[in-house]
């Protein structure tokens, strides 16, 4: 039994916790399934981990780019401050749960896995820092509501079960969405981005309209490169943090800047964010291209029909306006409810902006299908609303005694909304 745990700690730790790996293992082993020649098996592998890396890359380029935005807004609507952070640290609660932690993350996979082989939901999620996060907050959960004393081996079991079926059916209820705005079936979306996303959908189709898309919007004669995305991304996130930095002052944007000047500081930092946007999106290219033609092996001979969950930036390239549309829309809204709550005393709010991006513009893209532009803006507002407040609720009520520091490093819609439904839960039983 200890050498089968000391395995599946190993495949968690190098696989799942290095979601490269899992995305070339999945390709290889689909590959070899196809029986295609050794020459197709390598270069196949090789592009898709090639891809997934120039997502990553993609993605920590805007992250950094991203770094000193929350705090120049802060300080620019004096939200100077804090959040009191109380219970854990991220790493000792790691050194304590962090072997039960990677086995939810592995027995789960193995559960999805088999719900997608015997269920009609046939999406194997493969977003594996995801499946990380999410075990880590489960495991935060249960210590809270049953005491650090409760038994590992019921939250390794419980959380496999309860993550297998979430990491199954979440990709599920986004699929009708993906199949609408790729044109095709071939793949589908695992992100804890989904609440956000579906809410955003749904209320668009109300409220919004399809015909007014955002990557159709018409320009005046003149203004012919606002057509093109990139333009438009680092137009938007140059006057973002351009006025930022004007308004939060030299001497504050400074010790972010060092001897820049700190507009021209702030300008270069759109242009980073729109270079982090590019990146993302041609790699999005080349792992589509190689990971769904590999994946067929699986889906023909494993777990027959099946499809693989990617990532969010999967859908950028599909309506790269509405992504950054979704996302100022969500920053706008985290302004606002900032502001209540600093002047109410309920809260003092922490910015993930990096966070934010990814949810924001995800659900800008899902908005954008069924209500076009209000649509977009629309799914960025209900992406900052349940950030902003879930942040608040998470940290006060729901985990105050275990990992809230692992919570104000990211936003996550599912994360604020199903962790709230489970911890309501499990506390009838505790």
């Amino acid at each position: 039994m200890d050498g089968l745990i000391a395995v599946a700690r190993w495949i968690a730790n190098n696989v799942f916790r290095e979601p490269a790996s899992l995305i070339g293992l999945i390709a290889l082993t689909g590959l070899l399934l196809q029986k295609k020649s050794a020459s197709d098996v390598v270069t196949g592998t090789v592009k898709t981990i090639l891809g997934f890396m120039i997502i990553q890359g993609g993605s920590t380029l805007i992250g950094n780019s991203l770094g000193a935005f929350g705090p120049i807004w802060q300080e620019v609507f004096g939200m100077t401050g804090s959040a009191e952070v109380g219970g854990m640290s991220t790493n000792s609660f790691l050194g304590e749960y962090g072997g039960a932690v990677t086995l939810i993350m592995t027995f789960g996979f193995l559960v999805n896995v088999l719900l997608a082989r015997i269920t009609k939901f046939k999406y194997i999620y493969l977003t594996g820092h995801m499946m990380f996060w999410v075990s880590f907050v489960y495991a935060g959960i249960v210590v809270q509501v049953f005491g650090q004393g409760v038994s590992q081996m019921w939250m390794i079991i419980s959380g496999a079960v309860l993550l297998g079926a979430y990491w199954t059916l979440q990709p599920a209820y986004l699929q009708k969405y993906v199949k609408s705005f790729t044109g095709k079936d071939n793949f589908a979306v695992g992100h804890t981005f989904s609440t956000g996303a579906w809410l955003g959908a749904i209320l668009g189709k109300h409220f919004g309209n399809k015909e007014n898309d955002t990557e159709d919007l018409k320009m005046p004669e003149g203004f012919g490169f606002l057509k093109d995305s990139n333009v438009v991304i680092v137009l938007v996130m140059g006057l973002m943090y351009g006025l930022g930095a004007l308004l939060a002052g030299p001497e504050f944007v400074g010790e972010y800047s060092g001897n820049k000047n700190h507009i021209v500081f702030g300008i270069l930092k759109g242009f980073r964010f729109g270079a982090g946007i590019a990146v993302v999106l041609h790699g999005v290219k080349l792992l589509i291209g190689e990971i769904v033609p590999a994946f067929r092996g699986i889906s023909q001979k494993l777990v027959p029909n099946s499809k693989p969950a990617l990532d969010v930036p999967v859908t950028y390239a599909y309506a790269p306006a509405a992504t950054i549309i979704g996302f100022a829309a969500s920053f706008v809204t985290m302004v606002i409810i900032m502001v209540i709550m600093g002047a109410t005393g309920f809260y003092v709010f922490v910015p993930p902006m990096i966070g934010v991006f990814f949810h924001a513009a995800g659900a800008g893209v899902f908005g954008n299908e069924t209500g076009g532009v209000k649509g977009a803006i629309i799914a960025g507002v209900v992406v900052g609303a349940i950030i902003t407040f879930g942040q608040a609720i998470f940290i006060k009520y729901i985990i105050p005694d275990t990992v809230t520091e692992f919570i104000l490093w990211g936003g996550d819609t599912d994360m604020f909304v199903f962790g709230s439904i489970l911890k309501w839960i499990m506390s009838l039983f505790a």
